[in-house]
């Protein structure tokens, strides 16, 4: 596993999507002072080694409770990007005991509602299976196109280092498949607090995807874009610090 572990205080976890790695929260970890914050490498993306098992939201939902057992987490808050936002739902809505509160940003949320054209091509298995197996770069700077205007050049150079590499691409593809089979089975009510963070200017997933959360807590950033965290890394900071400070006073009031 590849991980980063810093601070103190209530825990965060920081769940990342494709093409990306731990590297999206970059910019927005060292913000997050009063938490102890995590960010890892999905089990067979970025530097991390692959689990057996399946790649479903579930799947990957069990592994992020696998992690908080192992680094012994009683109940951490959890934050998701992208493909990272499903497994923090499905986790919350299974785990409530695990988990105190979620934030998503820019995630498939809800199966049937308007993406980008790149995701609706993507979201065919054939056409996903090709591409990302025979054109990585191609891919690759796409999504880096169509998500934020600029990218430093250390963590493009980290994002690419581990994107280009085949059994990394080859477990992408499965997710894809077991996303897409399961997502409209993604679960709606949760007993924890949601939190959405969006961009208003997401390209992939425009704003109509926070509904399928009803009861969640909405905040659109001003001029924000698919790549949040590294774009508008105070803004999505100080939106993170505000959801999960009141989730970790309920849990404390909750322990007197």
């Amino acid at each position: 596993m590849r991980f980063s572990r810093e601070g103190e205080g209530p825990p965060i976890v920081l769940l990342h999507g494709y093409p990306d790695n731990l590297q999206i929260w970059s910019a927005v970890a060292p913000r997050l002072d009063g938490f102890e914050r995590i960010a890892f490498d999905w089990p067979g993306m970025g530097g991390s080694e692959a689990w057996a098992g399946g790649a479903t939201p579930a799947h990957m939902a069990s592994r992020l409770i696998a992690l908080l057992d192992h680094w012994r987490i009683g109940r951490a808050a959890i934050a998701g990007i992208d493909m990272g936002g499903q497994p923090a739902v499905v986790a919350a809505a299974q785990h409530p005991d695990r988990i105190s509160a979620i934030a998503v940003s820019g995630s498939l949320l809800q199966w049937n509602a308007p993406t980008s054209l790149d995701i609706r091509l993507l979201r065919k298995f054939r056409f996903n299976a090709f591409v990302l197996r025979h054109f990585p770069r191609v891919v690759f700077r796409r999504a880096i196109a169509s998500s934020i205007d600029r990218l430093d050049a250390d963590v493009r150079a980290d994002f690419w280092e581990h994107f280009r590499r085949r059994e990394v691409r080859d477990f992408i593809v499965r997710m894809c498949a077991g996303y897409e089979g399961t997502l409209p089975k993604l679960p709606e009510a949760l007993q924890v607090p949601a939190f959405c963070i969006w961009g208003e200017n997401d390209r992939h997933f425009p704003p109509v995807h926070v509904r399928h959360l009803p009861g969640a807590t909405v905040r659109i950033i001003e001029g924000g874009q698919h790549w949040l965290p590294l774009q508008k890394p105070r803004e999505f900071a100080d939106q993170l610090k505000i959801a999960f400070s009141s989730s970790s006073r309920s849990d404390a009031d909750s322990k007197k």
